[in-house]
Order: C-alpha cells, then sequence, then structure tokens
C-alpha cells in the first residue's frame, strides 16, 4: 500500500489527482404514476391529482405504519411542502390533511412489496444482473488509470425529511435533484460525462484540489452532497491511515498537552480556564467539540456550546466527591447522560463558569471550536478536537483487549471478548441505538435453541451414564467404543452450548449499543488486525466484506506485535 501511496504523491500545491474521468451520477427513475385503480380520498371522496402532487402524497402514503407520520411537527412540516406542489385548485380543496385518506395507496405499496418478496429466484437474478449492470457503468472511474470504485454513485431520491431524534425539518419534502443542480468535476483531456437527454449540468469543472466527482445543494438544510469515491480507494485509505497516525503521534506529546491544559485551570485569564476545563471534557470523556450552528437545525450540543442547564454539580453523589452530572442531546439527537466525578480544581471552575449565569447561558462564553482547535494545533501539527476523540478510541480499544484477551480461550470466547473491548469504545463515544424492532423475536429464538440443546445435553448425560454402567458389569471393546464415542458428544454438544450462551450474553449486552460507528470511523483497524493475527482468529469474524475492502491496507501491513 505504501508504494502506491507513494506514486500518488503528486506536486505539493495541493493536487489530489493528475486525471479522472467517470460516467457522472446515476439519476433515480422516473415517478411513474398510480394505476387509475388506486385513488386518494379527501372528505371520503376520490381526488384526481396531478402527477406532481401525487408523488408527494406517495411519500406520505408509504410511512402511514411508520411512527413518524404521527408526529405533529412531521405532519405540519409535509402538509405545508405539499401543498407548495399543488395547483391552484388542488390546494383549494384540500386545506386539512386529517381528511387526507391515504389508506388504498398505502395497500398498493404495501402489495408491491409482497410481489417483489413473492419473486421467483430466476426473476430476483434478472433484476439483480441489472443492478450489476448500472454499478459497472457508473460505479467506478479512472483516477490516475486506477480503476477505482465509486462510494455513493446514485443520487438520493425525492423524499420526505426524516432526520434523527426530535428533528425541527422532519417530514419536509427532499426535491428532486435534476442535472441542472449538478456540478461535475473531471480532468480537462477527457470525455465529458454525458447528462440525461434534455438535460445539462448546472458547471462543468476539472479542479484537481478535491477529490470529489459531482456534487449538488440539497434543499433541506442548504448542505453540498457530493459523490466520493468508495473507502476502499487509495485515496480514502491513505486518508485513513494518515487520520490514524496522527492520533499515534498524540501519544507522544499527550502528557505534557495534560499537563498543559491542567495548569490552565489555575490560570489568572478566565478563557484559559474555560479552554482547560473543555480539553479536559473532551480528552476524559470523548466528547464531540461542538461546532457553531444555524438556529432552525435541532438543538443539539457539543463541549464548547454546553449550557448552563446541560449540567448539574453535585459535591457528594452515590459516594462520589465532585460529581458532574451531564444531561444533553448530542450529534443526531442522540442523549448523553452521564455522571462523572471530576478533579476538585474543574469542580470549583465550573462553579465559577455557572455563577449568576441563566440557564440558557453558554457555559464556556469566552472560547469557541475554532479558537480550541486553534491552541490544539500550536500544540501539535495537525491536532485538533476529534483527534482526541480517536486517540482515546483506539487507546481504549487496545488496552481492553490487552486485558481481556487470555491464550487459552475458545474462539467464541475470544470473540465475545472483541466485542466487549469494542462495546467499552461505543460506551464512551456514547453510540446508542434503539433496540433492534425484531431483537425480542431473535432472542426468544435463540433462548428456544438453548433450551434444546441443554436437552440434548441432558439425553446425551443419561446414555453416557447408561453405557458407563453397561461397561463395567459386562467390559468388552464394544462397550468401551461406545463409552468413548458417548463421551465425544457430551464434550461437543456442551461446547456447543457453550456457543449459544455466549451468543446470548453478546446480544443482551449489545442492545442498545451501536457498534459500528466506532468500528468504522475512531478505532485504527492494524489493533484489530493484529489481535486476529496474534490470537489465530480470522479477520472475517471481525470486519464483514465491505469493512475488509475499507481496511485492506491495514490488513496488509500490520503484523501481529503492531499496537497503537
Amino acid at each position: 500500500y505504501s508504494n502506491v501511496w507513494e506514486e500518488g504523491k503528486h506536486a505539493e500545491n495541493g493536487q489530489k489527482w493528475r486525471s479522472l474521468e467517470h460516467k457522472g451520477p446515476l439519476f433515480p427513475p422516473e415517478y411513474e404514476p398510480l394505476p387509475s385503480s388506486v385513488s386518494f380520498l379527501y372528505n371520503g371522496t376520490p381526488v384526481i391529482l396531478r402527477p406532481a402532487t401525487e408523488e408527494v402524497a406517495t411519500f406520505y402514503a408509504k410511512m402511514l405504519d411508520h411512527e413518524f407520520t404521527t408526529k405533529e411537527v412531521f405532519q405540519n412540516n409535509f402538509f405545508t411542502d405539499w401543498k407548495e406542489v399543488m395547483t391552484e385548485t388542488e390546494r383549494q380543496l384540500i386545506s386539512d390533511l386529517s381528511q387526507c385518506d391515504f389508506s388504498n395507496i398505502h395497500k398498493y405499496f404495501v402489495e408491491k412489496t409482497e410481489e417483489k418478496r413473492n419473486m421467483t429466484k430466476e426473476e430476483k437474478q434478472v433484476l439483480k444482473e441489472e443492478a450489476n449492470k448500472l454499478t459497472e457503468e457508473y460505479g467506478y472511474c479512472l483516477l490516475d488509470g486506477h480503476r477505482e470504485k465509486i462510494g455513493n454513485f446514485r443520487v438520493e431520491p425525492p423524499g420526505l425529511f426524516r432526520g434523527r431524534g426530535e428533528h425541527p425539518k422532519m417530514g419536509k419534502l427532499k426535491k428532486r435533484v435534476q442535472p441542472e443542480d449538478v456540478i461535475i468535476n473531471c480532468s480537462k483531456d477527457v470525455k465529458i460525462p454525458e447528462p440525461p437527454p434534455g438535460h445539462r449540468w448546472k458547471k462543468v469543472q476539472h479542479d484537481n484540489t478535491v477529490t470529489w466527482l459531482a456534487s449538488w445543494v440539497e434543499n433541506i438544510h442548504g448542505h453540498i452532497k457530493y459523490i466520493m469515491l468508495n473507502p476502499s480507494s487509495k485515496l480514502k485509505g491513505e486518508k485513513d491511515w494518515q487520520k490514524y497516525e496522527t492520533a499515534r503521534k498524540l501519544k507522544l506529546s499527550v502528557d505534557s498537552i495534560r499537563s498543559e491544559y491542567q495548569s490552565a485551570w489555575t490560570s489568572c485569564e478566565m478563557k484559559q480556564r474555560q479552554y482547560g476545563v473543555a480539553l479536559y471534557f473532551i480528552d476524559k470523556l470523548a466528547l464531540r467539540a461542538g461546532n457553531e450552528k444555524d438556529d432552525d437545525t435541532a438543538d443539539t450540543v457539543g463541549c464548547c456550546s454546553l449550557r448552563v442547564e446541560h449540567i448539574n454539580l453535585h459535591r457528594h453523589l452515590d459516594s462520589l466527591d465532585y460529581v458532574v452530572e451531564f444531561d444533553f442531546l448530542g450529534k443526531d439527537s442522540i442523549r448523553y447522560y452521564n455522571k462523572v466525578p471530576v478533579e476538585k480544581q474543574v469542580y470549583k471552575n465550573l462553579k465559577l463558569f455557572m455563577n449568576s449565569k441563566n440557564p440558557d447561558d453558554d457555559l464556556f462564553d469566552r472560547i469557541s471550536t475554532t479558537y480550541l482547535n486553534k491552541k490544539l494545533n500550536e500544540a501539535m501539527p495537525g491536532l485538533t478536537a476529534k483527534v482526541f476523540r480517536t486517540f482515546n478510541a483506539s487507546t481504549t480499544l487496545q488496552e481492553q483487549l490487552n486485558q481481556l484477551t487470555t491464550d487459552d480461550m475458545t474462539l467464541p470466547e475470544k470473540i465475545l471478548a472483541y466485542n466487549r473491548a469494542n462495546r467499552a469504545v461505543a460506551i464512551l463515544c456514547n453510540h446508542q441505538r434503539a433496540a433492534p424492532k425484531t431483537f425480542e423475536k431473535s432472542m426468544q429464538l435463540l433462548q428456544e435453541k438453548i433450551k434444546k440443546k441443554q436437552e440434548e445435553v441432558e439425553k446425551a448425560k443419561k446414555e453416557l451414564k447408561q453405557a458407563k454402567k453397561e461397561h463395567k458389569q459386562l467390559p468388552s471393546e464394544v462397550s468401551k467404543k461406545l463409552v468413548q464415542k458417548m463421551e465425544k458428544t457430551v464434550k461437543r454438544l456442551l461446547e456447543q452450548l457453550k456457543k449459544l450462551q455466549l451468543l446470548e450474553t453478546d446480544r443482551n449486552e449489545n442492545k442498545v449499543i451501536a457498534l459500528g460507528t466506532s468500528k468504522l470511523n475512531y478505532l485504527d483497524p492494524r489493533i484489530s488486525v493484529a489481535w486476529c493475527k496474534k490470537n489465530n482468529v480470522p479477520v472475517e469474524k471481525i470486519y464483514n466484506k465491505t469493512q475488509r475492502a475499507k481496511f485492506a491496507w491495514a490488513i496488509d501491513m500490520a503484523d501481529e506485535n503492531f499496537q497503537f
């Protein structure tokens, strides 16, 4: 990998490539109007909607069995945006969402899904081949003569915005992206991608200081969306490797940075004290830095944007001293709730920062994320608050793996140990998920399997006891072999039972924790690869096919002695 990366080093003026050729993005199919037998009802009467209005109605209809459509914010946002699409006549007629009946449309799409599910193997194969053909055509580009995979070559279809948590914009209409909205980026000397018939691109540019292939502005937040290379491409792999190398570099200077921010706690300047405490939180609790945000986005915060109302101070709590109780909504409206004992000086400073402030005032009113990152970059080039999160996540994984793994473990026990180490990281980073919808059902099935296996073990043990008894009474070669055979069976069944019980423990502990985010973004993959090699665990037990492609560089680079 390092050879390919070396070859890719261009002139120092920020060039990312010499040549870039691709087919442009793949747009979703045009809207297909509903059959005339499927009607939308208003006040119990069928109403024929024009295609554009009908299309937006289908977005809502498809979501009828989702709890989103029961939320008032979702309903209001949807209805406001839907009315903007309607004709004047439709708008005058349809004035109340509660009089709208989408159930026929919903039923139609449920049936279509069912039909798709019941397709024959051959029919499914035809669809699969068509999808593969599109991936072959649109899913790859030529970058400096190498055929590289593109990450998300499909333009998102229109629909209703969901957002995470209680997002104030849920239910708004994500509009259809047209070629006229899209900027294409490629090199000058190649065939420029063709827009769909009857359309043209917004602009074609040749900027080799960026790595995206196409971009447009989405209408919900006004954010720019990009079509990028796949995580397994060499450009992304190299960037990933650099990210973890920066985090490893922090290991060398973290002690001096820690003593520097600790001495800031007693600074005579309030700004320095706030910087010292904020960085302590980011380091100790792996909090995100928290950027300045617009007013119309969800009210979520990070460390620098914490308000007085987000923390409570307890001199004593649960037999601990100087406890800070955090309660706020972090990224994606995920609640962060934690009670943490802190250093006495940090506690005293927090009291000072909260003094004579209102609940909705900023806790760290003298500093911003920009200031924090500027200070960090002075301490170590390339250091930002995010690097701390990567560093602490990877360090935690390495320490936990070293603690939890022993040589005498079976393979299932080693995998449970790995998942427990990964869980420790997910808890540190507050990566939560809602319990999967199928959790109870799959757990029940697993418990039934365990019960059945226990019965098999009991039966085999009885048979073994009987065989031993008979062998004792009438010893023979046949009875001896039978005893040995039965011992093997009992041993095998006990191993199978243990494996199922470990799986049950693993699933239970993982019910509301999301392991994937840290695995893909915060944990140096070389730690996991080295652990696999050292403990004779196949890498595919830890990383699935997509993850193995993303981390091919680490699988290639790390030997069993690598330590973060």
